[in-house]
């Protein structure tokens, strides 16, 4: 059912103005060859969609790796610069095979053969040998091979596992498993790769993640820095996989911290998130020093260490458009003509909520209060909201909306207590949060009642679709992009790893605990809804499939309930910048009919 309504008309200038934030080419931080540090690889969306770049720093070539119509996400280096890798899916489903290409350009070719098409689950290419993770319907598989040799699988499980980390030799491999029965807080093993036999083991027990981050780059190093959370917060330690012992590394630090080693192996450069923000420090490991290194308030996206001591991160605020610099200043990597528009600075809240103070982060546009105003909720659950530069978030506000963004327990960031919440309650938990921040802002006379937009992608729009039919009383309209609407059919078609992760998020399979799924599910509800919906959808999406939503769109048409969809011919969400500004002006059409500004 649609709507024939005419929406008001944003002003040429208004529209150019978003539509630029998009279409600015952007950057990711270069990846570089370890002994070949002037060899480099990132992503783009120069070309209009998102691909791979070869970056030679010596003689300052840029060359386009990968053209496909839908994009490609995924690339490595091997460690002598020589061989790029990427992941070779079909329009987006994410399912597919490594292909590799010459540095210098040429023809792309299977990376290992006799090693089938599935979900990627991790890639390590070492000096004489490579891992690859793979994940299907049946499970992990976790597969060896020298350069050129036949495949063998060293690890086969029916949870999630994942390749994580080889030594420089190539004679030790890191895995990650979930053999206990929840990929939330993986286990790690440490395998011989001449005869795959186990060295080493570590698991700090039922809700405790370790995740290994890398091993120590020099030849002979046996440091493995692993990412852990025995007191309630990512935090890290250094684990001698030969001697089995381990030193833990206590920053006096509020929020989460990840680390990779600087290439001498002295020191760690540590990224550090509190409160919507990062920033950077190294780490010296002789002495114990932490020195922070200075970047403007905002988000570093991704920071590395080169050979020569100097750093480069990918930064960006909420304001400010991205930018890959030097950790001094310097522009280190462009491929803009000229920067994107600037955005809109974003206001702290912290809310009292059910669970604890809710931090939200609000955006005004011009005029006084009460706005009209939308709710912009994360996906994950295990993300969160931060101080970044967001074109979508600018074009609510550009369009006359406030924008309001929460991170509801289950966000990252924010410690482990806070992002377990959700466990065994998914979807209405995080919405109590969500009621609370918008209760608030009632009172503080932010919001216009009347005027309230919901919306969000993946799991967002999961939560968009459960809000509307659990809390009808308080949306004026809502956007769920890509989002689970029908638990059970989501369940069963959705990849097995999501399968694993819904199992351990919800306490079970649906045979199991089946009223806990009914009662988090968006399709339980749908007779309450009383707003206007759209429903955006992507036809490959394996993480959100198709058939659960249109499930979903059927009850609506059995009952009359106002609602617009538009199908993309992609995975979740899209890499092509034209397709993503199309479903953004779908969305703001769709909002500024229902809920005028």
């Amino acid at each position: 059912m649609t709507t024939d309504a005419a929406a008001p008309a944003l002003s040429p200038e208004v529209t150019a103005r978003w539509q630029a934030r998009f279409r600015a080419p952007r950057v990711s931080l270069p990846d570089w060859a370890q002994d070949a540090p002037h060899r480099n690889i990132y992503s783009s969306d120069l070309s209009g969609v998102v691909e791979q770049y070869a970056w030679d720093r010596e003689t300052g070539q840029h060359r386009k790796v990968t053209d496909r119509p839908n994009g490609t996400l995924i690339s490595t280096l091997s460690p002598d610069g020589e061989t790029i890798w990427w992941f070779a899916d079909t329009d987006g489903d994410e399912f597919g095979i490594w292909m590799t290409q010459p540095f210098g350009g040429g023809t792309d070719s299977a990376a290992v053969a006799g090693v089938e098409p599935a979900y990627p689950a991790g890639l390590e290419v070492g000096r004489t040998l490579v891992a690859i993770g793979r994940s299907t319907d049946d499970g992990s598989e976790l597969w060896l091979a020298s350069h050129g040799g036949t495949p063998r699988v060293v690890y086969r499980h029916s949870d999630p596992a994942s390749v994580d980390a080889l030594t420089q030799d190539d004679r030790l491999l890191v895995i990650s498993h979930s053999e206990h029965g929840d990929p939330r807080y993986p286990a790690l093993r440490v395998l011989r790769t001449d005869d795959d036999s186990v060295v080493a083991e570590k698991w700090d027990g039922d809700g405790l993640g370790l995740h290994a981050l890398e091993f120590g780059p020099l030849p002979d190093d046996r440091r493995l820095l692993v990412s852990h959370e025995r007191r309630g917060r990512d935090e890290l330690l250094i684990w001698d996989v030969d001697a089995d012992t381990e030193t833990e590394i206590v920053l006096d630090l509020p929020g989460d911290v990840t680390a990779g080693f600087y290439p001498d192996g002295s020191a760690l450069l540590v990224g550090h998130d509190h409160a919507a923000r990062s920033e950077i420090y190294r780490y010296d490991l002789a002495t114990g020093s932490l020195e922070k290194l200075e970047t403007p308030p905002g988000v570093v996206r991704g920071a590395t260490a080169r050979p020569d001591g100097t750093v480069e991160l990918a930064w960006s605020s909420a304001a400010l458009p991205p930018v890959i610099r030097r950790a001094d200043g310097p522009v280190v990597l462009s491929v803009a003509d000229e920067e994107p528009p600037a955005a809109y600075p974003v206001e702290d809240r912290w809310i009292p909520g059910p669970g604890g103070d809710v931090h939200a982060l609000v955006v005004r546009p011009e005029g006084p209060a009460p706005y009209a105003t939308a709710f912009l909720v994360h996906g994950g659950p295990e993300a969160a909201d931060d101080d970044s530069y967001r074109a979508r978030r600018a074009a609510y506000v550009d369009a006359g909306y406030a924008v309001v963004h929460v991170n509801y327990r289950g966000s990252t960031g924010y410690g482990s207590a806070w992002r377990d919440a959700l466990t065994g309650r998914p979807g209405l938990t995080e919405l109590e949060d969500i009621a609370a921040v918008y209760d608030a802002l009632l009172a503080e006379g932010f919001l216009d009642r009347e005027r309230v937009l919901l919306t969000g992608g993946s799991w967002g729009g999961f939560l968009t679709l459960l809000g509307l039919g659990t809390q009808p009383e308080r949306w004026s309209a809502g956007i769920a992009e890509v989002p689970v609407a029908d638990y059970l059919a989501a369940y069963e078609d959705e990849m097995e790893g999501l399968r694993a992760y819904d199992r351990a998020l919800f306490g079970g399979s649906p045979e199991e605990v089946h009223d806990v799924y009914v009662r988090s599910s968006p399709i339980t509800y749908v007779d309450a809804v009383a707003a206007p919906v759209l429903v955006v959808a992507g036809a490959n999406d394996p993480r959100c499939p198709i058939r659960q939503i249109d499930n979903y769109l059927g009850r609506l048409e059995e009952l009359g309930t106002e609602h617009e969809v538009y199908r993309f011919d992609a995975g979740h969400g899209s890499l092509v910048i034209e397709e993503t500004i199309r479903q953004v002006e779908v969305a703001l059409d769709f909002a500024l009919r229902h809920m005028k500004p």
